[in-house]
């Protein structure tokens, strides 16, 4: 299994390109990740949040059986939404970036 970055970054190409074959600007999509990131350092620095790494530690190994692919951060709700997928299933866990707290999982 590749790690968190790897797949990060294989999961931003297959976007980018998916983005291109829609017809939308592919910069875009990695502009606004570039910007979430940023955003996530900058809470996380002023101590509102945990950094993606401490929520990783958390949750990943709650979630056995699944594979990790990876996360992303919503500045707005202070969220984490962490992507797994089991059996070609995919499953979107959001966690609360302040407490580490599992808000909700998706189908």
């Amino acid at each position: 299994m590749a790690g968190p970055q790897g797949t990060g970054m294989r999961f931003l190409a297959l976007l980018s390109a998916a983005a291109v074959l829609a017809g939308a600007p592919a910069a875009t999509a990695g502009g606004q990740e570039r910007e979430d990131q940023a955003n996530a350092r900058e809470e996380m620095r002023a101590g509102r949040t945990m950094s993606s790494r401490e929520i990783e530690r958390r949750i990943v190994p709650q979630m056995r059986g699944n594979e990790y692919l990876g996360f992303e951060y919503d500045g707005a709700a202070s969220a984490y939404r962490l992507k797994f997928i089991r059996d070609g299933q995919v499953i979107w866990v959001d966690v609360d970036a302040r407490t580490a707290r599992i808000m909700r999982v998706s189908r």
